[in-house]
């Protein structure tokens, strides 16, 4: 389960960027109902990192809001059915309308429409676990799968964030981006390690993606979760540039070193297809907008699920 991360920020203390904008740009009501959406989406943004729900006194806390505040603005939003109460637990999580309005990100993209029939495909084919992925604030975001049917196979939240250095979809994005995008994303995030085998260097990094540049796919050998496999290719727009990846991800039990090139011979084929297949991303739709699907799991989102 995702931790909760606190703030030092207080109520009265110092203040968000949106805040202080909100603050410049006038005075009386209007600037009020600024701070108050800033805070509720604040307040939906907590909530939707907790697996359990939290209670009123805790996500007020997490924010940095009075816990009368933090109520009145849950109540406002509990009408509108974006977060839920339940009386029984004394606990808020996130609504059915929240779901329904992140959903509508994924319907207006013709990226995730396209790449559905091909990560089906593509798992019936493989039998692992297919996922579709974005770069965003120098991470990589989850924004489909499609589940194998294994009893032990590989499990994670849309959403989910994970680092671009230690994860196949990452690094296969990372090969596909020019030098200096690759030294900003690493001067950015930097190169924590995860497990033993996580890449804890820039040279061995930029060797593995030379690799991956040369046989077309990426791998992630244990280096985000010990005992996970994950193979990955990136997926290309119309002008060349990479917009998302497309992986399998399995224990290392089936997941050998036999099958890694078998299984990034046909990531990389899927990825190809899924190319073809999607209308030109411009304008509005490229956009790399993913907070409506993103829930900031961190980098413990990853189950092996038996």
């Amino acid at each position: 389960m995702a931790r909760p991360r606190k703030t030092a920020t207080k109520e009265h203390g110092a203040q968000s960027a949106t805040e202080r904008q909100a603050a410049a740009s006038g005075t009386g009501e209007r600037s009020d109902q600024v701070k108050s959406l800033v805070r509720a989406l604040t307040l939906l943004n907590r909530l939707a990192s907790t697996d359990e729900g939290a209670s009123l006194s805790e996500v007020a806390q997490q924010v940095g809001l009075s816990p009368s505040t933090a109520h009145r603005l849950l109540t406002t939003l509990e009408q509108e059915r974006y977060v839920h109460f339940d009386p029984e637990r004394r606990l808020w999580s996130v609504g059915m309308q929240a779901f329904m309005a992140g959903n509508a990100f994924l319907r207006t993209r013709s990226l995730t429409g396209a790449s559905r029939p091909h990560m089906r495909a593509l798992m019936e084919e493989s039998a692992e676990t297919v996922n579709l992925a974005v770069e965003d604030q120098y991470e990589a975001v989850y924004l489909a799968q499609v589940e194998s049917r294994q009893m032990m196979r590989a499990f994670a939240r849309p959403g989910g964030r994970v680092p671009l250095h230690c994860s196949s979809v990452g690094k296969a994005m990372l090969s596909a981006m020019p030098d200096a995008a690759v030294s900003k994303i690493l001067q950015r995030r930097g190169l924590p390690r995860l497990t033993v085998k996580t890449i804890g260097n820039t040279v061995a990094l930029r060797e593995d993606l030379q690799r991956v540049r040369e046989r077309g796919y990426a791998l992630d050998d244990e280096e985000h979760a010990v005992g996970l496999r994950c193979i990955a290719s990136a997926i290309f727009d119309e002008q060349s540039e990479p917009i998302a990846a497309i992986s399998v991800s399995g224990p290392m039990v089936r997941i050998s070193d036999e099958r890694v090139p078998l299984l990034g011979d046909a990531v990389r084929k899927k990825a190809a297809a899924i190319r073809a297949d999607s209308r030109p991303l411009s304008g509005p739709s490229r956009e790399r907008v993913v907070g409506a699907v993103a829930d900031r799991a961190g980098s413990t989102w990853w189950t092996l699920v038996t």
